[in-house]
C-alpha cells in the first residue's frame, strides 16, 4: 500500500512536470535508479522526501547546509537525528555562509523583523522577508555538483508551491528550468530533480510523514526560535495548520502553548 501511494505521488508531482528541449523528465523510470542526493534540512518537507526517496529504493545521500540561519544548530541537530533513523549511505554538512554575506532575508539577518501572526499565508502575494534570495537555485545547484561526482541519478527536494509563503524558487516553474540547466551543464548521463510535494497542501504532508515513518518529533519548522518553537512565523502556522487538518498533535514544543 505504500509503495502504490509513493508511486502515485512521484509520477503526480514529477512526471507530470513540463518537458523541455534538453530533458524528458516524463520519461524517469525509478527502476533503474541507485542513488540519490537528498537535501535535507531539519524540516518535515525535506526529511519526507528523503523518507520517499528511500522507499524508492535508492541509496540515499543526505545534503544539509549550514547557511548562517537563526535556527541553524537546531536543524542541523535534527538533520542528525533524522540520519540516525534513515541511515543514508553517507551524511554531507556544508557550510554555505556566503548565502548570510550576501544578506536580503531575516533569516540571516537579525536586524530585519521575522512575520507574526500574519493570517494570509497562502493568499499573500506579497514575498515575505524570510524569503532567501535564490537559495534553492543555490542548494540544487551544489547538489548537483555532488550527485555528479558520486554518480547519482536523482536529487530529491522538498519545496512546496501549493501551500506555502509563495517563495519564487519553491515553483514548478522553477524546478523544470533547474533541471534543464543542471543537465546542460553535465559531464556525463543526466540526473533527474524529485520535487514530490509540490503540489502538496500541510495536511497531506503531515499525513505522508506519518504513513511512511518521518520521526516528526526530530524535525524543525521554526524561524525564529531553537528551543521551543515560536508558533507565530509563517513556517509554524503553516505546520501547526497541517496538523489540525489532519486530526494530530505535532510532538515539538511551542512557546505560545506554555
Amino acid at each position: 500500500m505504500i509503495e502504490s501511494n509513493i508511486d502515485s505521488l512521484v509520477n503526480h508531482n514529477i512526471c507530470s512536470l513540463h518537458s523541455t528541449k534538453n530533458v524528458n523528465i516524463e520519461s524517469i523510470e525509478l527502476k533503474n535508479a541507485k542513488r540519490a542526493v537528498c537535501i535535507m534540512s531539519g524540516g518535515i518537507d525535506s526529511a519526507l522526501c528523503a523518507y520517499i526517496a528511500k522507499n524508492q529504493g535508492f541509496e540515499i545521500i543526505a545534503l544539509h547546509f549550514d547557511y548562517a540561519q537563526r535556527t541553524q544548530t537546531k536543524e542541523r541537530e535534527c538533520f542528525y537525528a533524522l540520519c540516525d533513523d534513515l541511515k543514508p549511505i553517507s551524511r554531507v554538512l556544508l557550510n554555505v555562509d556566503f548565502i548570510a554575506h550576501i544578506g536580503g532575508s531575516s533569516l540571516t539577518n537579525s536586524e530585519l523583523t521575522i512575520r507574526k501572526n500574519f493570517t494570509d499565508i497562502r493568499e499573500s502575494k506579497e514575498i515575505p522577508n524570510t524569503y532567501v534570495p535564490f537559495r534553492n537555485g543555490i542548494f540544487l545547484s551544489i547538489a548537483s555538483a555532488l550527485a555528479e561526482k558520486e554518480q547519482c541519478e536523482a536529487i530529491f527536494i522538498g519545496v512546496v508551491q501549493e501551500d506555502s509563503s509563495g517563495y519564487p524558487d519553491c515553483t514548478h516553474a522553477f524546478i523544470d528550468k533547474m533541471q534543464a540547466a543542471v543537465n546542460e551543464g553535465r559531464g556525463y548521463s543526466n540526473t533527474r530533480i524529485f520535487a514530490p510535494l509540490l503540489h502538496k497542501n500541510k495536511c497531506e504532508i503531515i499525513e505522508l510523514a506519518l504513513e511512511h515513518g518521518v520521526p516528526i518529533s526530530s524535525t524543525w519548522s521554526c524561524y525564529e526560535s531553537q528551543d521551543l518553537a515560536c508558533g507565530l512565523c509563517d513556517s509554524c502556522i503553516l505546520r501547526l495548520d497541517g496538523f489540525k487538518m489532519a486530526g494530530k498533535s505535532d510532538p515539538i514544543l511551542y512557546r505560545i502553548f506554555t
